[in-house]
């Protein structure tokens, strides 16, 4: 379902800027422009008694430096959910992260995005029938690929697909070590859907 989303969406959007005049009558940002923004992921994943959601809400404020480059300061709530048989995981996140997006085609109603940022992210997970709960910290670094597309004068819808990232975490307890990871994920299967308000 979501590669049809996707397909569909980068076919209307293409088919958009194809089309377009050389006079962009609709949306694009300029130097100086101070925008809101909000991007939701999903993912679910099941395998015979292992079944998986995620759920993140990121929302974000950003301001144009030049033309191409927007500064942004986001926000991120996460939850996810992990039940084996009758046993259930439960696990929320709370970070924040600074970051620049660079895009290709500001002024246009469609262009392509490249996002580089940093963010902080502590999560707290809790087992059923066990009263511990297990904390972590992470630090990541991520670069992802996107498209912004206007719809109105100020709105416009973003999508971000995928992500070359590192992250190192390490549980809040005596004696824990950190786990690295790094990570390229450009398929279909991460993919973060936003909306953008422009000032």
């Amino acid at each position: 379902m979501k590669k049809l989303l996707l397909m569909t969406a980068i076919a209307v959007f293409g088919f958009t800027n194809v089309n377009a005049q050389d006079e962009n009558t609709t949306g694009g940002f300029a130097e100086g422009d101070v925008y809101v923004s909000g991007t939701v992921g999903f993912n679910s994943a099941s395998q015979d008694e292992v079944k998986e959601n995620n759920l993140t809400f990121s929302p974000a404020v950003g301001y144009f430096i030049s033309d191409n480059i927007a500064l942004e300061f986001n926000l991120l709530f996460g939850s996810q959910k992990q039940e084996v048989g009758d046993a259930e995981d439960k696990q929320s996140q709370f970070g924040a992260g600074v970051g620049a997006t660079y895009f290709f085609t500001p002024s246009n109603q469609f262009s392509f995005t490249l996002g580089a940022g940093v963010a902080y992210v502590s999560s707290k997970e809790e087992f059923e029938g066990i009263d511990d709960e297990l904390k972590t910290n992470s630090f990541g670094i991520a670069v992802s690929p996107g498209v912004n597309y206007f719809v109105s004068d100020c709105l416009s819808l973003r999508a971000s697909i995928g992500a070359l990232s590192y992250t190192s975490s390490k549980a809040d307890f005596e004696g824990a070590e950190a786990l690295n990871t790094f990570g390229l994920n450009l398929d279909l299967s991460d993919i973060n859907f936003g909306v953008t308000y422009k000032f």
